[in-house]
């Protein structure tokens, strides 16, 4: 007997409310990148896997364990894209995009990690992603962080969220707090835990971000990165912060929100909830001056973020914001011959931006009762009188909805 293949462990499919849910992200995205003119891109799903290797670098727990990558028969190493922005730097290095600096890009799709699944985390998963490419200004971060503040407003989920804010610095400053890091971690070494023991010479800031108890007490006496901050980077970040305060944008200060990759600089971002349980963070960022030159290309400052289109659908759903609309016009066949136009009708109904349905098999005696019950905004019923096919509206209360049924109606002719 044939058994049918079951899904993949960490896909999903999705359906019904959470489909809504995920679309409602989805197009809110899409409105509010076009407010703040970021341009649309779609990018290949697979790249080379240098383009991956080289951006997160070989060490990095995605490059390690966690990327999908196989041999074409070419024999090249190819990779399903684990995130979004090293694609884009690639494109923007080999396209020619440069022309366009600065250059504010949007994007979304799905993205592939070989992870344990677990609540709003998948194999296969899908995010949402904003780039400014080619601008070295604190105005750039700002916009994007004010853009995030936005679409989740709009999404209607900001409630509970925070925004979690830090500087990583500038190059001078990252590389002295980083020796600094080094040598603090050094002395209690013995008392961390494997993993921040592992991190200590080759990634020491992802130690200040560790989750595991036996980290604590060292992390929070760990040099501050305000302590070696250049000028220069102390400005950056007062401008930073100074552009949220006038926009109106919320923040805390969070000094042990760091990125362990050392492309990174400046600014360091996440918008918090407590409402995911254990994967709290929502949308995050930072900005990355240093990513080009890591894939062959000349110092480009950047800043970008990203957010989980699932975990933004699960607090759109929790917060009751996507449901699936009522429909506006149900059209009921109750004579076969006036089938030809019920259907002028249906089309003509939606053509001018009404979404409609139609009834018009089983018994037709039945078919009004069906159409009562779809609860519709506007019933039009469809008859023989004479030898004309009439269209009769049978609704409830005046609406909006009622009354562009009935100027549709009105130009129809049988």
């Amino acid at each position: 007997m044939n058994t049918t293949p079951q899904a993949i462990r960490g896909t999903q499919d999705i359906f019904g409310a959470d489909a809504e849910a995920f679309a409602h992200v989805v197009e809110t995205f899409e409105r509010v990148r076009k407010l703040y003119r970021f341009r649309r891109v779609e990018m290949p799903v697979f790249e080379k896997t240098a383009v991956f290797s080289r951006s997160l670098g070989e060490t990095t727990d995605v490059v390690s364990k966690e990327m999908y990558s196989f041999e074409d028969r070419g024999g090249e190493s190819l990779t399903l894209r684990p995130e979004f922005t090293a694609g884009i730097a690639r494109a923007y290095l080999t396209d020619g995009w440069k022309q366009f600096a600065p250059l504010k890009v949007a994007t979304h799709g799905p993205l592939f990690r070989y992870e344990r699944p677990q609540k709003g985390r998948y194999r296969q998963f899908h995010q949402i992603d904003a780039e400014v490419i080619g601008a070295a200004e604190p105005m750039a971060d700002v916009e994007l962080l004010v853009m995030a503040d936005q679409l989740l407003k709009e999404l209607g989920i900001a409630e509970g969220v925070t925004l979690q804010l830090n500087t990583l610095g500038d190059g001078e400053s990252r590389e002295a707090w980083r020796a600094a890091l080094v040598e603090y971690f050094r002395s209690h070494k013995a008392d961390l835990s494997e993993d921040s023991q592992d991190r200590l010479e080759r990634n020491p800031l992802r130690i200040l971000d560790s989750k595991d108890p036996r980290d604590k007490p060292f992390t929070a006496d760990a040099p501050k990165i305000d302590d070696y901050l250049s000028a220069e980077a102390r400005d950056f970040f007062g401008a930073v912060t100074s552009g949220l305060d006038a926009a109106g944008v919320a923040w805390t200060r969070a000094e042990a929100l760091v990125r362990g990759l050392d492309y990174y600089r400046h600014t360091a971002f996440e918008f918090v909830t407590d409402r995911l349980g254990a994967q709290g963070t929502v949308l995050g960022g930072g900005r990355y001056d240093g990513l080009m030159v890591a894939l062959g290309g000349p110092e480009t400052p950047a800043v970008g973020w990203a957010a989980g289109i699932e975990r933004l659908a699960m607090l759109v759903a929790d917060a009751g914001q996507a449901t699936e609309a009522p429909l506006t016009a149900m059209l009921a066949v109750e004579d076969d011959a006036a089938l030809g136009f019920a259907l002028k009708t249906l089309t003509a109904l939606r053509h001018q931006g009404i979404d409609a349905e139609i009834i018009a098999t089983g018994s037709p005696r039945k078919r009004f009762d069906k159409a009562v019950k779809s609860n519709a905004k506007a019933i039009v019923s469809f008859v023989v009188k004479d030898g004309v096919p009439v269209a009769n509206l049978r609704a409830g209360e005046t609406t909006p909805a009622r009354l562009a049924v009935e100027q549709v109606l009105v130009t129809i002719q049988p």
